[in-house]
């Protein structure tokens, strides 16, 4: 039986990397995936995921009003897929999310969704917390604070390195915008 599956993880803590390990498992026993990736997200080539070690694979861009269920059914029925994966989960809405359940329960198809979990004021996104709410496993990737600690928060900073505390919530950006950090060093950046 198919599941709907959320990794969540603080910034650079390897989730494309490992969504593309994932992806690349399933093609090489003879399987078919299909790919998402947040149209916003344009620090790279826009239609791809790719991760800071160097791996890569074309994606297909979701914006706010693409219908995820509509796009893999129509896609599954050219060519079977075997599963979906999902980068920059946290850019989902909670009807997408909905959706990528669809295609679980209706398509019988697993998805796995990779993203952050909050925003760089420690909010829940809007796509992090109903797939937090209704996803069938739940799974925690870790990276590390410049302590050695777990980093489970997202700072972002300016161009000097200090902490930005008031923006849109939405503002791409890789190491030069954001650093993660323990929730002790989170907070204690802005008191500095």
């Amino acid at each position: 039986m198919a599941k709907l599956y959320f990794n969540y993880a603080a910034m650079n803590a390897g989730k494309s990397t490992s969504l593309l390990q994932a992806s690349f498992n399933y093609r090489e026993r003879g399987m078919h995936t299909f790919e998402f990736t947040a149209e916003l997200d344009d620090r790279d080539d826009n239609g791809s995921i790719s991760s800071r070690i160097g791996l890569k694979k074309d994606a297909y861009c979701f914006a706010k009003d693409t219908d995820l269920h509509e796009v893999v059914a129509e896609h599954n029925a050219r060519r079977k897929i075997d599963c979906v994966f999902l980068d920059e989960a946290q850019f989902l809405s909670e009807a997408q999310v909905m959706q990528l359940a669809c295609i679980v329960d209706r398509l019988n198809i697993p998805v796995i969704c990779y993203g952050l979990r909050t925003d760089f004021r420690s909010e829940l996104f809007e796509g992090s917390a109903r797939l937090l709410a209704i996803a069938d496993e739940i799974r925690e990737l870790k990276t590390i604070c410049h302590c050695g600690g777990k980093a489970i928060m997202n700072l972002r900073i300016d161009g000097q390195g200090t902490a930005v505390t008031r923006g849109e919530t939405v503002e791409i950006g890789g190491n030069d915008r954001y650093t993660a950090l323990c929730r002790r060093h989170y907070f204690e950046a802005f008191d500095a």
